[in-house]
């Protein structure tokens, strides 16, 4: 079972437990603004892994949400402790930051993107056309991170810590074509000559949920 730590300050702009109800086949979700970032140890210590999800917030904002500090501790706690860990967007830039990063606001982007994918098993299938969607950027990685994605100007779009079970990145792999017009009435949206008809970026969470089984198996 995984994990889904809800991020998402805005009621209105929870995109990811949709998607989880469509892409994964067990999980459970842990709503980190209303409950505190931090859950009960004892209560989720059989899950095979973790995903942070997103947020409108940012991570240095902590001091109006001092749930994010509690879930930098929980995610250091769940990398000294081998447990896997995705991730995504806003939490791309916790688990960075948590680990020693830094992040920076950098202007909004809404749009199709041409990454560089590493060879990784995360990234299996995933195609180098990326919707992205965010305002802030991972400007150091964590301690330990290393790239395995990149854009002309964002180096640190995916990155994978060296030793722990641990990936992170940028894009959204909720964000199919099917929420462009949600996606663009929340955050805006420019056009590219780059195609929906070639992201696959939901696979990234199934590949996500099989290397956390592999892990925990």
């Amino acid at each position: 079972m995984l994990l889904s730590l809800e991020n998402e300050v805005d009621p209105d702009a929870r995109y990811l437990g949709d998607a989880l109800r469509s892409l994964l086949t067990d999980y459970e979700t842990y709503d980190c603004v209303r409950d505190g970032g931090h859950p009960d140890r004892t209560e989720y210590d059989d899950i095979d892994g973790v995903v942070v999800g997103g947020s409108t917030a940012g991570v240095y904002e902590a001091d109006d949400h001092p749930w994010m500090r509690e879930e930098a501790a929980f995610v250091r706690e769940l990398v000294d402790r081998g447990v896997p860990v995705l991730g995504v967007c806003f939490g791309h830039q916790l688990v960075n930051e948590a680990l020693g990063g830094r992040v920076e606001h950098h202007g909004l982007a809404h749009r199709l993107v041409d990454a560089d994918l590493e060879a990784d098993p995360l990234l299996d299938g995933v195609n180098p056309t990326i919707p992205a969607v965010h305002g802030d950027r991972v400007v150091e990685l964590g301690d330990g991170m290393e790239p395995i994605a990149a854009t002309d100007d964002y180096p640190y779009f995916a990155a994978r810590h060296r030793d722990a079970p641990v990936w992170t990145v940028q894009y959204h792999p909720e964000f199919q074509r099917d929420l462009l017009p949600r996606i663009t009435a929340d955050f805006g949206w420019t056009e590219t000559e780059l195609s929906w008809a070639d992201v696959t970026t939901e696979r990234t969470l199934r590949n996500f949920e099989r290397l956390a089984s592999e892990y925990s198996g």
